[in-house]
């Protein structure tokens, strides 16, 4: 018989299911975690007396070759040996001998797995992390372009329930963005903590009788720490649950930003144009500029979340210790991660080649209303409650509805019809500019305000790209 468990099986057993249960389909894209594992694993065992040095030396050899083949396209992928674990380790044998066979002392498949999915998530991490990264960076070059532009800083009105709302910056909306990607490199960062400990050595549940260095192997393969319990080792998957739900909520601000830039580039906005390369055309309407990139980003969202809920599913029920169903994480997370491979990329080179059309964006906050709470501001540093001033504009906008008119269109005269407070400084209170320029509380959209922290989110850029290693080097 094949398969490399089969002694308690007779040889015909089980054969109808071999496509069910195989895995090599998803898992095989492991083969480098895989490799990388077993050459530190035979190392320690040669070092722990367990194998010679000569047959470690014969093991290792034979590891770099498979890892040769695979990466040719040689490598004789078989599916009746299941999954890439017991792949590599037949085709060893049948390039070393029976040395080969020795690999797999003091191990099991279980804890190999989840070693592979730790060595993965490692590297994986770090990538999505440089992807942020890019997207960040684009957003605060294109935030800085909007704040330093030749016309002076570009306003645009700023919304609630996607109703005018409050003049604001172009720069300041921009590092809204920037600012949630920040929470989401925290949260990968976190996640990359906890994946950074080490399951090999677990063995199937209870540890082994042999006498290996975890610590040793820990410190091959780049990892932090050794899992303490060896039941908790082959069974903990928070670490991928913790990537799907990091993943999750990052796509969740992606798709955000991708709605906007829909509205945004609609014909009744206008407010920004998309490079050719990130739109499309109809098929039949000659016309159309169709924002593709940001739908299709925006609905990839929706898959993101799903592959969460399925693996929180899997795993919900499952007594200690190792269960096959948790073989359904690798597609879970093998998905998720393709989607985001895909995805930033795609939106950081959209934010790069957009072009923002600063004159509309200026020109749609004529008439918006979006000042009056400048005006009731103005009446309650005169000394009239909040709430009356609110009361007072309320009517002074009611009025403006009634008869076709902006409150910047008002007189003086007009104005003081609703409250006799209002004296020649109402009207400058009323322009865009100075909306925005009076609001320089902490956080707020004043342009020196922005300005603060466009310097901080270049100093955190900064700080990343001079002091914290974003290459992978775990299966190197």
């Amino acid at each position: 018989m094949d398969k490399l468990w089969g002694g308690r099986f007779d040889r015909e057993g089980g054969r109808g299911a071999e496509g069910f249960t195989a895995s090599l389909s998803f898992d095989r894209r492991l083969y480098r975690q895989d490799i990388a594992g077993s050459i530190a694993h035979a190392r320690m065992l040669a070092r722990a007396g367990v194998l010679t040095a000569a047959e470690a030396d014969q093991i290792v050899a034979g590891l770099r070759e498979i890892e040769g083949e695979i990466e040719r396209g040689e490598f004789p992928f078989r599916v009746e040996l299941e999954d890439i674990h017991l792949n590599i380790e037949k085709r060893l044998t049948e390039k070393i001998g029976p040395v080969g066979g020795k690999l797999h002392t003091g191990r099991s498949r279980n804890d190999q797995v989840a070693l592979d999915m730790h060595l993965y998530m490692k590297e994986t991490l770090v990538r999505m992390r440089e992807r942020v990264h890019r997207l960040q960076a684009a957003l605060a070059a294109r935030a800085e372009e909007a704040l330093n532009g030749p016309d002076g800083p570009v306003l645009m009105p700023g919304y609630t329930h996607l109703q005018r709302a409050q003049p604001v910056l172009l720069a300041h909306h921009l590092l809204a963005y920037f600012w949630m990607l920040e929470r989401d490199q925290g949260r990968l960062a976190d996640c990359l903590g906890r994946t950074d400990v080490m399951p090999l050595g677990a063995a199937a549940l209870a540890g082994t009788s042999y006498p290996i260095d975890r610590e040793f192997v820990a410190r091959e393969l780049g990892f932090a720490a050794i899992y303490p319990n060896s039941m908790d080792a082959v069974s903990d998957r928070d670490f991928l649950l913790e990537f799907l739900a990091a993943a999750a909520i990052l796509m969740t601000h992606l798709s955000r930003f991708c709605e906007e830039v829909v509205i945004w580039s609609s014909y009744e906005f206008g407010f920004v144009e998309l490079a050719d390369a990130y739109a499309t055309g109809s098929s039949i309407m000659p016309q159309k500029k169709n924002p593709d990139v940001a739908e299709l980003a925006r609905g990839k969202a929706g898959r993101v979340f799903g592959r969460l809920m399925g693996l929180l599913t899997v795993m919900k029920g499952l007594p200690l210790a190792y269960h096959t169903d948790m073989q359904e994480d690798k597609e879970a997370v093998f998905d998720a991660v393709d989607t985001l491979d895909a995805v930033l990329p795609a939106l950081a080179g959209m934010v790069e080649t957009m072009a923002f059309r600063a004159g509309r964006l200026r020109a749609a906050l004529r008439g918006d209303f979006s000042n009056a709470t400048d005006l009731a501001d103005y009446l309650a540093r005169k000394g009239l409650p909040f709430r009356e001033a609110h009361e007072t504009v309320g009517r002074a906008v009611r009025f403006c509805l009634d008869h076709g008119r902006a409150l910047e269109d008002l007189t003086l005269d007009e104005l003081r019809r609703f409250s006799p407070l209002f004296e020649t400084d109402a009207l400058q209170a009323l322009e865009p500019a100075s909306v925005v320029g009076a609001r320089r509380s902490a956080g707020g959209t004043a342009p020196e305000r922005v300005a603060e922290q466009l310097a901080q989110a270049k100093r955190i850029l900064f700080s990343r790209e001079a002091g914290e290693s974003m290459v992978g080097e775990c299966c190197r």
